[in-house]
């Protein structure tokens, strides 16, 4: 049987506040290799069943969680280029017409 939309809101809804009710005090956090401790970075923590943490290592107090659905999604979306940042002349680019 297929899932309403309000079933699917309210399942959606359990999973994030299951997430973030998970104590996440003792996580090891990650950042990309070759960053420095000072420097700004992104840090991820797996949690369990898939999940991910993501923070700002210079906001280390907001943490955002992501089911470990979110953060296939997430991950497949970026090889797949959908976050490439558009040039901007700044940065060697060509102005939009």
């Amino acid at each position: 049987m297929a899932e309403t939309e309000a079933e699917m809101k309210a399942r959606k809804e359990r999973e994030r506040d299951e997430l973030y009710a998970l104590d996440i005090s003792d996580v090891e956090w990650h950042s990309a290799p070759g960053t420095e401790e000072h420097e700004e970075r992104v840090e991820i923590a797996y949690l369990p069943g898939g999940a991910v943490a993501m923070r700002s290592s210079l906001d280390p107090d907001t943490v955002l969680r992501y089911t470990e659905a979110e953060w296939r999604a997430f991950v497949l979306g970026a090889r797949d280029g959908e976050f490439d940042l558009e040039p901007a002349p700044h940065n060697g680019g060509l102005a939009s017409e």
